[in-house]
């Protein structure tokens, strides 16, 4: 495909390149791994660590002090995530992902609702 584009002088005639193979591959393939391992069932007596992270976590630049008894929580910045999901949303898994968190996490759900360029994500 290099050949032909240096050929066509950077694509006159050339087919496009697929949207999926433009993006990160260890992104793409990270991002599946997490929503494979979250989605995974809970056992009886040990319930999904990585579904209790994704339902807990937090933003860094909330006021409020990082305590909480999930020894499975953590705290991640909001603007950086919400400013990734916009920039992702032709990607079917970074829809996912977003549809799982505004679904179980009520920290992003309540950043999402309260912005006010909504449009970006929509």
């Amino acid at each position: 495909a290099g050949l032909w584009t240096v050929f066509t002088l950077g694509g006159v005639g050339s087919k496009p390149t697929p949207q999926l193979e433009q993006c990160s591959p260890l992104a793409n393939q990270s991002l599946l791994l997490l929503l494979v391992l979250a989605n995974l069932t809970d056992a009886p007596d040990m319930p999904n660590p990585y579904r209790q992270a994704i339902m807990s976590f937090k933003n860094t630049q909330d006021s409020s002090a990082f305590s909480s008894s999930n020894p499975h929580a953590f705290q991640i910045n909001f603007n950086s995530l919400y400013t990734a999901l916009c920039e992702q949303q032709k990607y079917d898994q970074a829809t996912l992902l977003l549809y799982m968190l505004l679904h179980q996490n009520a920290n992003v759900r309540t950043y999402v609702l309260a912005r006010t360029d909504m449009e970006n994500l929509v």
